[in-house]
């Protein structure tokens, strides 16, 4: 895939920091087709890249209904008094077009209206079938222009596919790019299968894998589908999470009755027991640095959030709410903790700062859990359950995004009951 861009110094740049606040205004023009075989494909794109965009709630896209130049006359040259006037203050023009050899060239720029200037133009040559992801490359430098933050559109969802009946669920792997397109599964549903999770620097996940009721933990490549068994690991292994670079991979086990946490070196495979207490001590998660690990424990009475070196030296308690506190994941950021929060019969997930202050809940319902960080540590997706009434009505579990910023959930559409999901590093 080529990728040339004309880098120019941006005026127009709007705030993630700023919380709930108006969408910027966008004029996305449908990108012009320069052949036959290209013909469609122009407002496709456009449309992919829009709800990319608008799903992050930071922009809005003007109605092109309103449009006084044409997108065939502004990809050409854009009459900015046109978009002024219809209180746009970027606008976004392109063409696709065919090569000889088969593939499409889609080019794009995006301007500043009230500056009169061109920000960025890039463009893409890859085969026809890549169009989505183009889309998302498309949305993804928009976003990084008009934020100055990385963009995370180009990424995948791996998560847990639930179908049959509530006492004989088949729970199998599947994976989807974010906005839930291009759906697939990894796996059959003859063994079950729980806590998938992504590694931060490849396209690999780990999971646990009961075949023959005896749990494994297991790295799969969703590229090449290549899967292998870490190998025995001594009693019960729960929730295997990488660390950033890859290289190792936390998880707690269970050994004569008591759960603690270890880290397992996936080169050498050496393990070495991070914590020692009498008490459950689970779900660990490194920090971005992987000077720290953030875990949960029930040593001072309740499950609360505790943070302790990477050596497992000098654990500290960081949640003092009330209610009970489970499943942390430090942000890619390094800024924020995601958590799920059980209190008063309700479920709900939150973010504190690393230090544990500046807690605050972003969304509560019946049931929810497990949230993953979108790869700029601005989003966060997890999953939700509803009630089952008397006649096993309900308990369809599905999943949400919410902006770390705030605002309502939005559901990620998958064909049927979803939990655990895990959010993938920018393809590459």
């Amino acid at each position: 895939m080529l990728n040339m861009a004309s880098p120019a110094q941006s005026q127009l740049r709007i705030s993630v920091e700023d919380g709930l606040r108006e969408p910027l205004p966008i004029a996305f023009a449908p990108f012009i087709a320069k052949s036959g075989s290209s013909a469609g494909m122009g407002q496709n794109l456009a449309d992919v890249a829009i709800a990319d965009l608008e799903s992050s709630r930071l922009f809005r896209a003007i109605d092109p209904t309103a449009f006084i130049q044409t997108p065939a006359a502004a990809a050409i040259a854009p009459r900015f008094s046109d978009w002024r006037q219809i209180n746009a203050q970027a606008l976004i023009t392109g063409t696709v077009g065919g090569e000889p050899d088969g593939r499409i060239r889609v080019e794009f720029r995006l301007w500043d209206v009230l500056g009169e200037s061109q920000l960025v133009g890039q463009a893409y040559v890859t085969q026809k079938e890549n169009w989505r992801r183009v889309s998302h490359l498309v949305a993804d430098t928009i976003y990084k222009w008009l934020t100055g933050e990385k963009g995370y559109f180009d990424t995948r969802v791996v998560y847990v596919a639930e179908s049959g009946a509530a006492d004989r669920k088949i729970k199998r792997l599947a994976i989807m790019d974010q906005d839930g397109a291009n759906h697939s599964y990894l796996t059959s549903g003859r063994n079950l299968v729980l806590t998938p999770r992504f590694s931060p620097s490849r396209q690999e996940i780990t999971y646990m894998s009961y075949a023959g009721r005896r749990p494994r933990v297991r790295i799969l490549n969703v590229d090449t589908n290549q899967d292998e068994t870490l190998g025995p690991i001594d009693g019960m292994t729960f929730a295997p999470r990488f660390s950033p670079d890859g290289e190792k991979l936390l998880f707690s086990a269970e050994q004569r009755g008591n759960s603690d946490v270890f880290v397992l070196d996936l080169r050498s495979r050496k393990r070495v027991r991070l914590t020692n207490h009498p008490a459950i001590d689970t779900s660990p998660s490194f920090s971005p640095n992987q000077r720290e690990v953030v875990f949960n424990s029930d040593r001072g009475g309740s499950p609360q959030l505790y943070v302790m070196a990477s050596d497992g030296t000098n654990a500290r308690r960081i949640s003092f709410g009330g209610g009970r506190y489970a499943t942390p994941v430090w942000s890619p950021r390094g800024d924020l903790i995601a958590f799920t929060k059980i209190e008063g019969g309700r479920f709900g997930i939150g973010v504190m700062r690393s230090d544990g202050s500046n807690e605050r809940m972003l969304s509560q319902s019946y049931f929810e859990e497990s949230p993953t960080w979108a790869p700029n540590g601005r989003v966060i997706m997890f999953f939700r359950r509803t009630p089952t009434d008397r006649q096993g009505r309900g308990g369809k579990s599905r999943l949400f995004i919410v902006d770390v910023a705030g605002g309502e959930p939005r559901e990620i559409k998958t064909p049927g009951d979803a939990s655990d999901p895990a959010w993938s590093p920018l393809s590459p």
